[in-house]
């Protein structure tokens, strides 16, 4: 396999392991020029994802929200977020990694969260920077 191939392959796992899939669509919140290019490039290279800003007014299926500390309340911010998900949507926060310029404690995703109505699902390396935390909102709410 060539080097181009293998990059390729390790972009789409990217996305794959924010289960991101054909077809949906994907709201894009915070970014800037710091954000994971490489990232976002898997996720659009997916057939048929539509990688939408912030300023799209309909329904989405994921929400991929980069934060970094001092971009203002974490609770507000999510609880924004939540209002396009379509029924069974997720919210991908995506924060700095420790000891990077951003960085977000866990412990503050870990009170933001529930306040919000969410619920932590899982955590992934989302980029050589980025760490990415899946919140979901309960199913009783679903």
């Amino acid at each position: 396999m060539s080097a181009t191939a293998r990059q390729a392959q390790d972009e789409r796992g990217q996305a794959e392991r924010l289960g991101i899939k054909p077809g949906q669509v994907v709201q894009e919140i915070g970014y800037d020029t710091d954000c994971d290019e490489q990232l976002r490039g898997a996720i659009s290279g997916i057939d048929g994802v539509e990688l939408v800003d912030e300023d799209y007014d309909d329904v989405v299926d994921v929400v991929l929200m980069w934060w970094r500390d001092g971009d203002g309340d974490l609770v507000d911010a999510l609880v924004d977020a939540l209002m396009p998900l379509a029924d069974g949507g997720y919210i991908w926060l995506l924060t700095p990694k420790a000891g990077r310029p951003g960085h977000v404690e866990p412990s503050e995703i870990g009170e933001a969260a529930p306040t919000a109505g969410l619920a932590q699902t899982s955590s992934v390396s989302a980029g050589r920077d980025w760490s990415g935390s899946r919140l979901v909102a309960p199913k009783a709410r679903r």
